[in-house]
């Protein structure tokens, strides 16, 4: 009677490690909840970099509508375009030359 009980108890022992043992390290298992949640913030976090992407880009796409300083020179800067009449300078690199010797 003894031993039936100690085999039963060993049996039921082994039968809830190996759940826990899946519980912890099978499929759709607590690792990979884990891995699921770390990969869900690291989402959130690169939408929010979006988000703040997108309010900048319509804050400048507003001032460029109604800003024509603004749009003068964004267009200057960025496309290089001048003014008729306008005279530019450009300034060149100046290098000095070694003497040989």
């Amino acid at each position: 009677m003894m031993n039936k009980q100690k085999i039963l108890i060993a049996v039921a022992s082994i039968g809830l490690l190996s759940f826990l043992f899946f519980i912890l390290f099978g499929g759709r298992g607590f690792t990979d909840y884990l891995s699921l949640k770390a990969q869900k913030q690291k989402v959130l976090d690169e939408n929010e970099v979006l988000v703040q992407k997108n309010i900048s880009l319509y804050h400048r796409i507003e001032r460029l509508k109604h800003d024509p300083k603004f749009a003068e020179y964004v267009i200057r800067k960025d496309l290089g375009v001048v003014r008729k009449d306008e005279i530019i300078f450009k300034k060149t690199p100046h290098f000095k030359e070694k003497k040989s010797g």
